[in-house]
């Protein structure tokens, strides 16, 4: 018997498997892991912002980092590029259901991080100074 196409879908989907590298959840999981991703996903949550506005906001990446992170998240369906044609050109880059989906996901590691960072620079520390008494010089 035959499968009709939202059986295949429905399989292929149950078939993902991201500890394989060559399953496209994987690769959708590279790219939301990514650390400008989730910078850029966290700066959009609030609504729309111009190129330049990310740029202030994402303080250190790179305008080539930036716009190769926003052609991803475009392509991948997460965003939405508007140009409206003014003198100069404006862009502006909000998140589309998809991204807005991820949101809390995104807030909720970002917030994890910022409060959680006294005790990682203290393992760190630890860590370090563990490694370096036991290493001969």
């Amino acid at each position: 018997m035959k499968q009709t196409r939202t059986e295949a879908r429905i399989e292929a989907r149950a078939a993902y498997d991201a500890y394989l590298a060559e399953c496209p959840a994987r690769q959708l999981l590279d790219r939301i892991s990514n650390k400008w991703v989730s910078l850029i996903i966290n700066a959009l949550a609030d609504g729309p912002q111009r190129y330049t506005d990310l740029a202030r906001t994402l303080v250190s990446v790179s305008q080539k980092m930036l716009t190769q992170s926003l052609r991803a998240l475009e392509r991948d369906g997460l965003l939405t590029r508007t140009v409206t044609p003014t003198m100069p050109v404006r862009v502006d880059y909000a998140l589309t259901p998809l991204g807005e989906s991820l949101v809390p996901v995104m807030r909720t590691i970002k917030a994890w991080a910022e409060q959680n960072m006294d005790e990682v620079l203290e393992a760190r520390t630890e860590y370090d100074g563990a490694r370096a008494s036991a290493d001969p010089a």
